[in-house]
């Protein structure tokens, strides 16, 4: 079977490009709310040096605010950590739902700036498969990207990995726009390349509003 090796290559670039200008953009707004809070200590220290009285509540309550920060902060590092790694190994095992959890993730600012609410639906058994995961992180990603576009008034897409008895199942639901049949070019090469790359199938149900992912490759449990 031959890929399409370049398209592969030029997708693989641009996603890993998008997603990491967007992890450099969450991490500037978090220096920045640490910033600002860390300047109002600084006035209250100044005041407490001048002797006036300091509500402890306001300590408080600013350390709060940059411990919240921080915390933030270290979810964002440790995705940013588990997304460059993806590339790491072409083949390895891979937990869908782990990797549905870090798209999740990933995507939620620009499911933010859309007004998209992204919901991860719990599955009832572990499902994994031997696969290339940046492949994998890509596809969902434009299926991602896809499916907030058809989530209609409802905006919110939700996310569920199934196991099936021949392989696996990414499903995004609640797609209300998928009815109307304007998906426009979509899927487009790229997506076709890595559907063939990783061996996958996709299916657009119109009439319940949801789009599938589908691996012929046997899943483990």
């Amino acid at each position: 079977m031959s890929w399409n090796w370049e398209l592969l290559g030029e997708t693989g670039l641009q996603f890993f490009g998008k997603m990491s200008a967007s992890i450099s953009h969450e991490i500037k707004n978090v220096m920045a709310i640490i910033n600002e809070n860390a300047g109002l200590l600084e006035d209250l220290t100044v005041m407490a040096e001048k002797g006036l009285p300091i509500d402890p509540e306001r300590l408080k309550t600013q350390a709060s605010r940059i411990m919240k920060q921080i915390r933030r902060g270290d979810d964002i590092l440790r995705g940013m950590n588990r997304f460059a790694h993806s590339v790491d190994d072409p083949l390895r095992q891979a937990d869908l739902n782990d990797t549905l959890g870090l798209m999740a993730a990933l995507s939620g600012r620009f499911a933010s700036m859309r007004g998209v609410t992204l919901e991860l639906e719990p599955s009832s058994a572990q499902v994994s498969m031997i696969t290339n995961p940046f492949f994998l992180q890509n596809l969902i990603w434009l299926c991602l990207d896809f499916a907030m576009g058809c989530s209609g008034p409802g905006k919110t897409v939700a996310l569920k990995a199934e196991r099936m008895e021949n392989g696996a199942r990414i499903r995004f639901s609640k797609l209300q726009e998928l009815a109307t049949g304007n998906t426009g070019s979509f899927p487009e090469e790229r997506v076709k390349a890595l559907l063939q790359a990783l061996n996958a199938d996709l299916l657009m149900d119109r009439e319940h509003g949801e789009l599938h992912i589908t691996f012929s490759s046997r899943a483990e449990g």
